[in-house]
């Protein structure tokens, strides 16, 4: 399967694995339903939206990419996690490394109250 095949959930959640890597494994966790829209500082915008296809679509990828990059898919309910591995392993203990990128409704709400918070004590 090559990248032009994905859909545009599946390239969003792709692209972060690929942006840092993290020592040896970069993970990246999603919410299946996701959706958020952002605003470039240039004034273009863009929307990730990740549903059941975008899954369906990495699950394939992720098997049978043509990049020799190995990953791992975990799926619990409708949270999955996606793991770059560099050495083609699943370490042991994947609680040790941090999530790189969310994207889910819970880590999307918890960033938007943060930013209340801190415009709150700006104002004061």
């Amino acid at each position: 399967m090559e990248w032009t095949d994905l859909t545009e959930g599946a390239k969003a959640v792709l692209e972060q694995t690929r942006n840092l890597k993290n020592d040896n494994i970069q993970i990246v966790e999603f919410e299946i339903g996701f959706e958020q829209h952002f605003e470039a500082n240039d004034g273009d915008s863009y929307t990730v939206s990740i549903q059941e296809e975008d899954y369906q679509n990495l699950k394939k990828y992720t098997l049978e990419n043509s990049y020799d990059e190995r990953y791992h898919m975990a799926r619990n309910k409708d949270i999955v996690k996606i793991i770059l591995l560099e050495d083609g392993k699943i370490p042991d203990n994947l609680s040790e490394f941090p999530i790189f990128r969310q994207y889910k409704k819970e880590a999307l709400l918890k960033a938007e109250a943060e930013t209340v918070v801190e415009s709150q004590e700006e104002t004061e």
